[in-house]
């Protein structure tokens, strides 16, 4: 049974993970190698759950609970729990290596998920000890609020630690699909061409960023993909695309967007940065 989980990278994602394993009742680690990360993702955790109390969605004591459930740490050796989740830096090598670290000062039966959008979970799972416990738990951005978990099965994963994937994606008040490993899964492959397509009109000169967005909006889309570049961030968006092309063999239909490049090269990466494909205050 899962009682605690530990969350590593106390970024956008890791927090927003941290924050919804905390407001489900479960004993909460968020984990950061900069010292400086965990105060500041309690200040933004802190922000989220003040709007939901403004919003009559918790009360202030429920607010409370959930940050007594939620501990900030920056040393690994704090990090012990039933489940790792991480989600650092989109580097096969690194999240590896994390996981290695973390095996050892952790039983041998504890659960390892990366948060990966388009890296090769096989490719992570293979450099870690146990590899059948590794396994692929793809959250969307904001975790709070969006309710699909991608959870990817490798060669290597058992079927005790699928099981207790999709349970707990359950209990995290979210939709679990199942899925082999594959080059962007199953939501990032499908989305390419949504951006692309997009980019590539706007590359040539057919639209501009908000007629675009406008545009597929009024037919349904909740949000154009200029604006959910922004939401994600275009270095991580930017990072899935390549990793996509080079994985698929570099077709022509999916070659990454100079004019993406050039965002994340002049750090314009969206909301986060105050600057994307629109300014924000």
């Amino acid at each position: 049974m899962i009682q605690t989980i530990c969350v590593c990278g106390a970024g956008t994602m890791g927090s927003g993970i941290a924050q919804v394993a905390a407001q489900q009742g479960f004993y909460s680690l968020l984990y950061d190698v900069n010292a400086d990360m965990p105060g500041k993702a309690r200040a933004g955790i802190e922000r989220n759950l003040d709007m939901l109390v403004e919003k009559k969605k918790i009360e202030e004591k429920e607010k409370g609970q959930i940050l007594s459930r939620l501990k900030f740490v920056s040393d690994i050796n704090d990090c012990l729990a039933d489940i790792i989740i991480e989600a650092i830096i989109e580097k096969a090598d690194a999240k590896a290596a994390l996981f290695n670290q973390l095996a050892e000062v952790n039983h041998s039966e504890v659960i390892f998920a990366t948060n990966t959008s388009s890296l090769s979970v096989t490719a992570i799972a293979e450099k870690v000890v146990h590899p059948e416990r590794v396994v692929g738990m793809h959250f969307f951005n904001p975790a709070p609020v969006m309710k699909l978990v991608e959870v990817v099965k490798t060669d290597f994963t058992n079927q005790e630690t699928l099981q207790a994937i999709v349970e707990l994606s359950r209990q995290l008040g979210k939709t679990p699909v199942l899925c082999k490993d594959a080059p962007g899964f199953i939501v990032n492959h499908v989305a390419r061409p949504y951006y692309l397509e997009a980019l590539e009109m706007a590359m040539k000169g057919y639209a501009d960023y908000n007629s675009i967005d406008t545009l597929l909006e009024a037919t349904g889309f909740k949000m154009g993909p200029f604006r959910l570049m922004d939401l994600i961030g275009n270095d991580i968006n930017y990072a899935v695309s390549c990793s996509v092309y080079e994985a698929l063999g570099r077709p022509e239909r999916l070659r990454p967007s100079p004019i993406q490049k050039e965002k994340v090269e002049k750090g314009e990466l969206g909301r986060k940065t105050g600057k994307g494909y629109y300014t924000y205050n």
